[in-house]
């Protein structure tokens, strides 16, 4: 029961990671294994820490840092969002967002992560392997990073110049969407 459980919840937190591959997947212009490895391995490794410093952490930080962590992942997916979005509007030389940055992939990878944090939480008070969870997650969330770009690439030629506008907004989407059912669960 436990590997089910598990695994969907792997599933879920790795939506995100998934949903930001397939963007960055259609803003590669030469796509190569190596590339999608490098988002892939970005995304997998956060997701299968942060559970572990979430479960460290437990209940001595817990309230402190529930208070604030869907602020932190709103304002770090929006500014990147926004930031693609706007550089859609710009001339193709002026253009910087690029998925494959170390910083980007850095920021979008704690963004993305911060629901795997408080999941890290959730489990302290549970008696569960925490490895065993935080292993799980980091691998499904890499195997649907690592699918995703391709996907991403594949069609987003369907798109054209307006995949930056479309993942800025899907960037945003997700971290209004974290916002909003943190503030729910608040009141």
């Amino acid at each position: 029961m436990e590997l089910l459980n598990t695994t969907f919840l792997s599933i879920g937190l790795a939506a995100d990671a998934f949903a930001v591959s397939v963007t960055s997947g259609c803003l590669i212009q030469h796509i190569k294994i190596n590339k999608a490895l490098k988002i892939a391995l970005f995304f997998g490794v956060f997701q299968g820490v942060m559970p572990l410093i979430g479960w460290i952490t437990g209940l001595t930080f817990r309230n402190l840092l529930s208070n604030f962590d869907h602020w932190i992942a709103f304002i770090l997916l929006s500014f990147i969002g926004g930031k693609m979005i706007y550089e859609a509007f710009q001339l193709e030389d002026d253009k910087k967002f690029n998925p494959l940055d170390n910083y980007t992939l850095f920021a979008l990878a704690i963004a993305t992560s911060i629901d795997a944090l408080a999941t890290g939480f959730s489990l302290s008070l549970l008696e569960s392997s925490i490895f065993f969870a935080c292993t799980l997650i980091g691998l499904i969330t890499f195997s649907l990073s690592f699918i995703g770009v391709f996907i991403g690439h594949k069609f987003g030629s369907i798109f054209n110049q307006k995949i930056e506008i479309i993942g800025g907004l899907t960037l945003i989407a997700i971290g209004s969407k974290i916002l909003i059912e943190d503030l729910m669960q608040i009141s």
